[in-house]
C-alpha cells in the first residue's frame, strides 16, 4: 500500500447531488430545476390519488351505484368436509362449538359461523353454531348427530 492506491472505506464517502437553488454561480438557480410556476413549482405539492392533470378524474366520471346495507349479518361458512377432515384428523371428537372453532382458528372469536352443506359427513357429531344451512342441517342429522343453534 502507498499514497497512490489509497481509498477511503467502503460506504464511508456519499456522492452527494448538486445543491440545488444555491445561488447563480451553482448553474441551479432562480427556478432551481423546477421550471416556471404550476403546481410542482411550490413547496408542499404533492399529487393527489388519481390525480389526472386537471381532466375529470375517472372515480368522478363514472356513475355511482349499489346500495350497502348497513344491518348485514356477516357469517364465516364452514363446510362440512372440512369437519369431516378434522375429524379423521383427531383434532375434534364428538362435539363441535364455537369455542372449539376458534381454537382451530376457522373463525375469529367475533365472527359468526354458519355451517353450510359441501361434502359429506360420517361421523356423529353435536354441531353448535349460529346459523346451519337446510342441507348441512339434514346431514348432520342423518347420521345420528345434533343440530344446536346458538
Amino acid at each position: 500500500m502507498d499514497l497512490s492506491n489509497l481509498k477511503p472505506a467502503e460506504g464511508s464517502v456519499k456522492r452527494q447531488g448538486k445543491r440545488i437553488g444555491r445561488g447563480q454561480g451553482s448553474g441551479k438557480a432562480g427556478t432551481a430545476g423546477r421550471g416556471h410556476n404550476g403546481a410542482k413549482s411550490r413547496s408542499g405539492y404533492s399529487k393527489k390519488l388519481g390525480f389526472e392533470g386537471g381532466q375529470m378524474p375517472l372515480q368522478r366520471r363514472v356513475p355511482k351505484f349499489g346500495f350497502t346495507n348497513i344491518n348485514r349479518k356477516e357469517y364465516q361458512g364452514i363446510n362440512l368436509d372440512t369437519l369431516q377432515q378434522l375429524v379423521d384428523e383427531k383434532k375434534i371428537k364428538d362435539t363441535v362449538d364455537f369455542d372449539v372453532l376458534v381454537g382451530l382458528g376457522l373463525a375469529g372469536k367475533n365472527e359468526m359461523v354458519k355451517i353450510l352443506g359441501r361434502g359429506e359427513l360420517k361421523a356423529k357429531l353435536k354441531v353448535s353454531a349460529h346459523k346451519f344451512t337446510g342441507s348441512a342441517q339434514k346431514a348432520v342429522e342423518a347420521v345420528g348427530g345434533e343440530v344446536v343453534t346458538l
